[in-house]
């Protein structure tokens, strides 16, 4: 059977996947497990973003963690750090995020913070999901004045995290001209905040949601518009968020996309030449373009690569230490101002890192060229098996046969989606792209829909 959480918490379509049944088994879970700890009764966090659904999951969960003898508090729509630093930094036993990133409206997700707001590791989440999953013992439930109690809280927990982001910037962005693309999501009334409180004069795109609207060809997976806005007003930079806001790829002024990659290429040479690179160590996945370990090592600075998920590389971080990683995707962490990946957090370092050097965005990012990399999708029926799959096996070989030692071919499943994805990198693109064509064919074949 596999796991009912995933790589980033439990994800579905919502009212058919992620039911309100299964919101509120995870929430009764989550106030048993937390409650085990002292025997107290938890005080769990829950914030969502802006879809549709939101609102129903949220009301089962809360319901879930009453049921428990558990308290639930309702913070509303706040990106996914926010709830992980608001947890951490107000005593909350846990804290609980109701989003899917950047899927669709219609999918949903839901995943939790411990009370350090840090995400729980796979075997905690192991013992939450058998509690979710086992028979439901009603008799064991608290009853009377053991009940939990719901409540609302008000803006001042949105204040308290946008002061954080203005205050781990340490540095006024007075000047600057800033195009925001807030997604439709949640970020759309923290991250204006942050930018003016800085300073920048900030045009903003999609910040009207309706349920609806999230992601929906806007945002970090929809850059176009945004690109052609910093082109057309001239600005000096475009920042665009994901509907969790947990992750940001930013646009230079001539709409060129600085990805994740370029992104802690920037951070880190600052970081190093500033001293506070600890153990002048970088950690990425190994989604990451070999353009960055390329770069990192003419700067003397190592790559630790772990597996793909920001869960993992906040694993490694904490482990030894280190204070940046993230992914190509945009999720990065600043582990002294954050313990998960922040969208807000990552746009402000970087704008900060333009004006103190007084260089532009291109002219920064230029430190790391970007090797060629073909990424493909392939939708399947079932991620089940497809690494022992001999006809699959062949085609991975043949294609890094052909590669050599010149690049790479990396295959894996997507941890929130029915996907198996491709990826090819090397110095040329042709070849690529039919390299990679050749695998996700023999996928199609063999696992797909």
């Amino acid at each position: 059977m596999s796991r009912l959480f995933g790589t980033d918490g439990v994800r579905g379509m919502a009212n058919t996947e992620l039911t309100p049944e299964l919101a509120f088994r995870l929430g009764k879970a989550a106030a048993m497990w937390f409650k085990q700890e002292d025997h107290h009764q938890p005080e769990i966090l829950i914030g969502r973003d802006t879809r549709l659904s939101g609102q129903m999951l949220e009301a089962a969960l809360a319901a879930g963690i009453c049921s428990a003898g558990g308290n639930a508090v309702l913070a509303g729509v706040l990106p996914t750090p926010a709830i992980a630093y608001l947890t951490s930094n107000n005593a909350f036993d846990a804290g609980v995020v109701i989003s899917a990133s950047h899927n669709p409206f219609g999918d949903n997700g839901i995943k939790f913070f411990a009370h350090d707001g840090r995400k729980l590791p796979d075997a905690v989440e192991d013992e939450m999901a058998a509690l979710a999953l086992a028979d439901d013992d009603v008799s064991a439930r608290p009853s009377g004045a053991a009940v939990g109690r719901i409540r609302r809280v008000d803006d001042s927990l949105l204040t308290s995290y946008v002061e954080h982001v203005v205050a781990a910037t340490g540095t006024s962005l007075s000047g600057l001209k800033v195009v925001l693309d807030c997604a439709n999501g949640a970020a759309y009334e923290t991250a204006p905040a942050v930018l003016r409180l800085l300073g920048a004069n900030v045009t903003v795109l999609f910040n009207e949601p309706d349920g609806i609207n999230i992601n929906a060809g806007c945002g970090s997976t929809h850059l176009e518009k945004l690109q052609a806005a910093v082109v057309a007003q001239g600005a000096d930079v475009g920042v665009a968020h994901d509907g969790d806001a947990d992750r940001c790829l930013l646009v230079d002024s001539k709409g060129q996309v600085v990805d994740g990659d370029k992104i802690m290429a920037i951070c880190a040479s600052e970081l190093k030449q500033a001293g506070k690179l600890a153990d002048d160590t970088l950690v990425v996945t190994v989604m990451s373009n070999l353009g960055l370990h390329v770069a990192m090592r003419e700067l003397g600075i190592r790559c630790e690569v772990t597996g793909v998920g920001d869960r993992y590389v906040l694993e490694a971080m904490q482990k030894n230490g280190y204070v940046l990683g993230g992914e190509q995707s945009g999720h990065v962490v600043f582990s002294d101002f954050a313990t998960t990946g922040d969208g807000l957090i990552t746009a402000t370092q970087v704008l900060a890192a333009m004006q103190r050097s007084n260089r532009t965005l291109a002219d920064l990012a230029s430190i790391m060229q970007t090797f060629p990399q073909v990424l493909v999708n392939v939708r399947v029926k079932s991620k089940a098996g497809w690494e022992t799959n001999p006809a699959i096996r062949a085609a991975i070989d043949a294609a890094e046969a052909k590669l050599g030692d010149k690049g790479r071919v990396l295959v894996r499943p997507s941890g929130t989606e029915p996907l198996i994805r491709v990826m090819a990198e090397g110095p040329d693109q042709g070849e690529l792209d039919a390299l990679a064509a050749s695998v996700a064919e023999v996928i199609a074949r063999e696992q797909g829909i």
